[in-house]
């Protein structure tokens, strides 16, 4: 009878942790209502770079998320890689750093499925230097450091070929590379470094083409330090809020889209960086 006993008394308990199990893998489950309106109230996790889109994303999470019902996690990273990474794996829930084409050669290479929201501003990318003052200054057979991951490469030398530091391969604009060089009439040198080391670059190479996001970083203002600087009108760079595909329809990500693209945000950008980053519409 003791035997019997402890055998129903264990079947017992085997069907209570299964159901345990079943009812908390459920809870987990995005896809279940209840999960739904957990993330609903939960904070809002986003990646971002620090300048400016921490300074953006600050302003909104000290000014305007309240009044929304929306609570902001910030977290800083200082390369272009981890963001979009940890947002595949879900340990962000956004990421506010990138533009659209670098995003679509990352999904591409990587494999990851990462999706654009909304674009919320332009950092104008610019040509810098420590040692000369513009561009007829370029020595012969001179070295500009030039960012290396593909999108940022070939805006980089359409910046040159904009402003007639060499020519290009008719109709390559910016999917440049440094084969569809066709003219490079002072023999320079490009040195791809990856884009945050750019700024450090530049006591050793004569010049560099800069990230707006990394030329604020190191104290440079684009509007008034870059040799040239990349036009607004028509530019494709626009930085944006970015999140795992499925997400797009979360009511977080889109109530933080329509604070970032508001008037309120807008202003703010003109008053802060006025012309050094760019509202996006």
């Amino acid at each position: 009878m003791r035997r019997t006993l402890g055998l129903v008394i264990a079947a017992v308990v085997a069907l209570v942790l299964s159901a345990c199990g079943s009812s908390s893998s459920s809870t987990s489950s995005p896809s279940s209502s209840d999960g739904a309106a957990a993330a609903a109230d939960a904070p809002l996790k986003v990646g971002v770079s620090p300048v400016p889109h921490a300074q953006i994303l600050k302003y909104v999470a000290d000014n305007l998320a309240a009044a929304k019902g929306l609570e902001l996690e910030i977290v800083e990273f200082s390369d272009y890689v981890q963001p979009n990474l940890q947002l595949q794996d879900g340990q962000l829930d956004a990421n506010y750093f990138q533009h659209k084409p670098y995003l679509d050669d990352f999904n591409a290479s990587k494999g990851t499925k990462l999706s654009f929201v909304a674009p919320v501003h332009l950092e104008p990318l610019g040509l810098y230097s420590r040692k000369v003052k513009d561009l007829a200054s370029l020595p012969q057979g001179g070295t500009v450091a030039v960012p290396n991951d593909a999108t940022n490469l070939g805006r980089a030398l359409k910046l040159l070929a904009d402003n007639g530091v060499v020519t290009l391969k008719d109709g390559v604009g910016t999917a440049a590379t440094e084969r569809d060089v066709t003219g490079n009439p002072k023999n320079l040198t490009f040195r791809p470094l990856e884009a945050a080391q750019l700024p450090r670059s530049l006591d050793d190479v004569d010049a560099a083409v800069i990230n707006g996001n990394y030329a604020l970083e190191a104290n440079l203002n684009p509007s008034s330090d870059a040799l040239v600087l990349e036009k607004a009108e028509g530019n494709p760079y626009a930085n944006g809020l970015v999140v795992a595909q499925g997400h797009e329809n979360d009511p977080r990500v889109k109530t933080l889209a329509g604070l970032l693209t508001g008037p309120e945000v807008k202003k703010y950008i003109e008053d802060t960086f006025k012309g050094s980053v760019i509202p996006a519409s």
